[in-house]
Parts: C-alpha cells; sequence; structure tokens
C-alpha cells in the first residue's frame, strides 16, 4: 500500500457477498473477528457491515457486507490441508511469472524499479546514497519479502523485473521490532491478539505494464500468499500524489465519512502528523465524485471491503499525501484464489492481448 503508484483502476472489480444462513466451522483465526462482534460487529447473519452510512460500491442504497468467518478455501488436489510445503507463491502465465524475490540480485532490482517509479516518475526527493546508488532501499527490505513480477521476454537480468510489492508479516517483525507504517501511525489496536497480520507497501509497476493483466497478477500473487501464510488482515500506508490536503479535500472527505475503520482495529496518524480528513461538511461531499477522485490503487482497496484509519499524513519526501488502509483478506482470498486457483491460463490474459 506504500508508495502506491496511479495505477489502473481495473485492477480490483467489484466485490459483493450476500448474506449466509449458516457459518462454517470456527477456525482458530475467527476468535479476533469474534471480538470485533462485540464492539459493533452484526453476528446475526455472520457477516459484518463496514461503517459510514452511505451506499457502498453496491446497488443504490445498498450496503456491502464481508463475511465475518474466512472461508476455507479449497485445496489443491493431493495437497493435504494446512500445507505450508511448497512455494507462498507461483504463478506463470506465458512470459509472466509471479513469485517471491529468491536473492540479494532480485530485491535490488525491485529496489530499482521502485527507485525509477517513486523518484524519476513522481518526483520524490532521495538522499545523496540513494541518488548515487538509484535503489529505494531502507532498513526494512532485508526483514520484509518481495513479491515480483518478472516478464521473461525481457531476459534474465534486473530489466525483466516490471512489479514489485513489499510484504511485512508480523511473524517476521521480531527482529526489527516494528511495522514501517508506526513512522506515521498508530497501530496498536492491530496487534492485539497473534493472529497472522501484514503490512503491504512499496507497491510499483514499469510505466509499460500499468494494464489490467499485470494488476490481476499482482492481486492473484498476493491472494496466494495469503492464504498460504493465514494472513487475516493486511494493511499500510497508501497516497494521494501531492503534499496539499485541500487538493484532495472531496476524496478524502468521503474517506473520512463513509470508510472509516470500526474503532476496534482503527490505526491513528501519529499526534505530530495528524492532518484532519474532514474537509467538507458531509452534505457537500458528492460520493460518485469523490469515488471517481480517488487514486485508483486505494479504489481497488476499497473494492475488495477496505477502510481507512483517522487522519492522514504528509511525507514531504515522497511528495505524497497519505492514508492508512486495512483490508480484511477473506474477500481477496476468495475473489482472487478461487477464481484463479485452477491450472490454467485463460483466467489472466496475455500482457499483450
Amino acid at each position: 500500500m506504500r508508495r502506491a503508484v496511479d495505477l489502473p483502476t481495473s485492477h480490483a472489480r467489484e466485490v459483493k457477498t450476500g448474506n449466509r444462513s449458516s457459518a462454517p466451522s470456527r477456525p482458530p483465526q475467527t476468535a479476533r473477528w469474534e471480538r470485533l462482534a462485540r464492539n459493533g460487529f452484526s453476528t446475526e447473519t455472520g457477516t459484518a457491515a463496514w461503517p459510514g452510512s452511505g451506499p457502498r460500491f453496491g446497488p443504490a442504497g445498498a450496503m456491502m457486507t464481508a463475511p465475518l468467518f474466512r472461508p476455507m478455501l479449497p485445496q489443491k488436489d493431493g495437497e493435504p490441508a494446512g500445507d505450508r510445503s511448497g512455494p507462498a507463491v507461483a504463478i506463470r502465465v506465458g512470459t509472466m511469472e509471479v513469485r517471491l524475490a529468491e536473492s540479494r540480485a532480485e530485491i535490488e532490482a525491485a529496489q530499482a524499479l521502485r527507485y525509477r517509479i517513486f523518484y524519476e516518475e513522481m518526483a520524490a526527493q532521495p538522499t545523496g546514497e540513494t541518488a548515487r546508488l538509484r535503489l529505494d532501499a531502507d532498513r526494512f527490505d532485508e526483514h520484509c519479502e518481495h513479491l515480483l513480477v518478472i516478464d521473461h521476454s525481457l531476459g534474465g537480468g534486473a530489466e525483466a523485473v516490471v512489479g514489485t510489492y513489499r510484504f511485512l508479516r508480523r511473524s517476521r517483525t521480531a527482529r526489527i521490532g516494528r511495522f514501517y507504517s508506526e513512522d506515521e501511525y498508530d497501530i496498536h489496536r492491530l496487534l492485539h491478539g497473534d493472529d497472522e497480520i501484514m503490512e503491504v507497501g512499496r507497491s510499483c509497476v514499469d510505466i509499460r505494464y500499468r494494464r489490467h493483466q499485470t494488476m490481476q497478477l499482482l492481486w492473484r500473487g498476493i491472494a496466494q500468499y495469503v492464504q498460504h501464510h493465514d494472513v487475516t488482515l493486511m494493511f499500510g500506508c497508501a497516497s494521494f500524489h501531492g503534499t496539499d490536503p485541500a487538493e484532495h479535500a472531496l476524496p478524502l472527505s468521503f474517506l473520512y465519512y463513509e470508510r472509516m475503520a470500526p474503532l476496534a482495529l482503527r490505526p491513528e496518524a501519529v499526534r505530530d502528523r495528524y492532518v484532519s480528513m474532514r474537509l467538507m461538511e458531509r452534505e457537500a461531499v458528492d460520493q460518485k465524485a469523490a469515488i471517481a477522485a480517488l487514486p485508483p490503487l486505494i479504489k481497488g482497496y476499497l473494492r475488495l471491503g477496505g477502510f481507512v484509519g483517522d487522519g492522514a499524513v504528509i511525507d514531504e519526501q515522497f511528495n505524497t499525501t497519505d492514508v492508512c488502509v486495512l483490508v480484511k483478506t477473506d474477500l481477496v482470498t476468495s475473489k482472487y484464489v478461487r477464481r484463479y486457483n485452477r491450472d490454467d491460463a485463460t483466467r489472466v490474459a496475455e500482457p499483450d492481448a
């Protein structure tokens, strides 16, 4: 979510789930969501309606709901339930591959792509060392896992890495002691319990590949990863371009009124960086226009049931206005794993299609 470039809106389509007459058997990770139920979520139908009185991305006046319990997704043939022995992500469609970085060189290829997008294209301000190395790198990189989109038609070097996402799971933070987002947000409510949660960030795609097929591959990779590691929630900072919140008054106000996270999970911008998102009166917010004004990646997260924390943060170095986005992974996995967990390439068109 962090440093999200302006990607095509087609990378995440509308997801709607209806009420269930009965809930599946209780997996261990549901304890957290049951605690949320005691803080205002509905348990009568087995669904949870997100805060906000306005309509969601469904029919006019209809409130989207997300399942309170994560679905138990089907296993691949011959794979026992709970098996984690295979790779977390393994996708190949034509010349395109999605997987985790496997070497220092591949991580540096992702950092080089991030530098081109964030610093050369989006006008972030590099330090002298960053400019010299032409790598977007920080101390979190060595503790993270890096999702790559690789086009093998470009060869086997760094230039073949055309998309990337950075993941940091709770279980991998022991050595570094914190998440990147904590520079901007107080996330202590997310840290209660012991469910596997993960921070996502540093997402970018080469300008030549910003089309629906590439983003479908990235989301398919995310879905495989969160299922493999049983991640229940992902979060991170997502960005509006520019450092003047007034330029984004409409979408920020929409997020404040309609997509605020429930208090039990809500991140809050740290006190000395807090910028109010309530820049317009509620009655002045044109929801249709506000949704159209959202950066495509944020819009995509919302279509997957995402919601936001309280307060925006200005990041002068990266020339952005940030919000903290949270997404329950049940909608990610149910959309992408169930749709794509078949051994055929017809579900994702070839890059040039």
